[in-house]
């Protein structure tokens, strides 16, 4: 009877992770779906003869032009940015047991923005400029949200950091738009990437942001077991063994490491961290290492498709960030409601 038990517990979790692969691999060719919808839809539809002869450089003119100047740079920067965004919120969110965690949110967007608004006055326009003024400006929001989350009496709660990140984000993005104001000239060709947008980035951009967009999603996969634990509490996440101080400093390096490189690549793109870790637990209930894997798709697939429904409207004007805001915003005004509840 007791190598029975072990063996029929062995075959469930086959039987789990078999079915986990079967969905991972469903939402994979959906992303592939949706990249080829990318490719196709636009101001003027392209036939998939056309993206074929254009990517094999047999066509030139406007279609050689729109597929491999302009939508397929559009389509892997979005799944760059979504993956990036996905895991970040993912990793917020277990690290700090907060189902309100989000990189916007939190103020690591809005940290980030200032940073390359500032980086602007000094007239630096290089794409290595962007990332890395992003990433100081992103660290150093998380660290304010975090003094002022943990600052007075009281316990660490969701709330509670959620309440300090809600207004480190207004103090920074009023400084946004005070820069905005006094230096106009300096701010114009800034104005669509403000509000969050993939629109008009070459590969160039896609390029310099992947190497720490890939970083940050292989430590998630590294440490994702053991952020899972110091989400039941550092008690008895010490008493499991884990390092809690150590994981906890990687883990947020990580998640500003990806909301960063997000950032600097198309702006601040809200709420996509917020929605996809829940839709994984709703839907899935995953933890650990899965999380993270159905994180980067998942995220993929909400900046595709967000990126496709603002094309509907207009090709250039409509940034995806309004599309996840009109969606995300009702997402967090109901989680609000739930966790103040929970609270009382």
């Amino acid at each position: 009877m007791t190598a029975v038990a072990p063996a029929r517990g062995a075959a469930r979790r086959g039987r789990s992770a078999g079915r986990l692969a079967l969905w991972w691999a469903v939402l994979l060719l959906i992303v592939v779906a949706l990249v080829c919808l990318s490719v196709f839809v636009g101001a003027r539809d392209v036939s998939p003869g056309a993206v074929w002869d254009a990517l094999t450089g047999s066509r030139h003119g406007f279609d050689l032009t729109a597929v491999t100047g302009y939508r397929v740079p559009r389509a892997i920067l979005a799944i760059l940015v979504g993956a990036a965004l996905g895991v970040s919120g993912l990793l917020i969110q277990r690290l700090m047991s907060n189902p309100l965690g989000d990189p916007q949110i939190l103020g690591v967007n809005a940290g980030a923005s200032l940073a390359i608004v500032v980086m602007g006055l000094f007239g630096l326009t290089a794409i290595w400029a962007y990332v890395w003024f992003a990433f100081a400006g992103a660290i150093i929001a998380m660290a304010i949200v975090y003094a002022l989350g943990t600052a007075g009496r009281g316990p660490l709660t969701p709330l509670r950091v959620t309440m300090a990140g809600i207004a480190v984000t207004a103090v920074l993005t009023g400084l946004v738009r005070g820069v905005a104001l006094m230096w106009p000239h300096t701010f114009d060709n800034m104005r669509i990437w403000e509000v969050g947008s993939v629109t008009g980035r070459d590969l160039s951009v896609a390029a310099w942001v992947a190497p720490f967009i890939v970083v940050g999603i292989v430590v998630a996969f590294g440490i994702a077991h053991a952020v899972d634990v110091i989400g039941m509490g550092d008690e008895m996440a010490t008493a499991l063994g884990v390092r809690v101080g150590r994981i906890r400093v990687i883990a947020l390096v990580a998640a500003t490491l990806l909301a960063g490189a997000a950032t600097a690549a198309a702006g601040p793109i809200g709420f996509v961290g917020l929605m996809v870790p829940h839709a994984i637990r709703l839907t899935l209930g995953v933890t650990g290492r899965w999380a993270v894997a159905f994180a980067v798709l998942g995220g993929a697939l909400v900046v595709l498709a967000a990126d496709i429904v603002a094309r509907l409207f207009n090709e250039d004007a409509m940034p995806v960030g309004i599309v996840t805001a009109f969606v995300g915003a009702p997402i967090l005004i109901l989680l609000i409601r739930n966790s103040a509840g929970a609270n009382r």
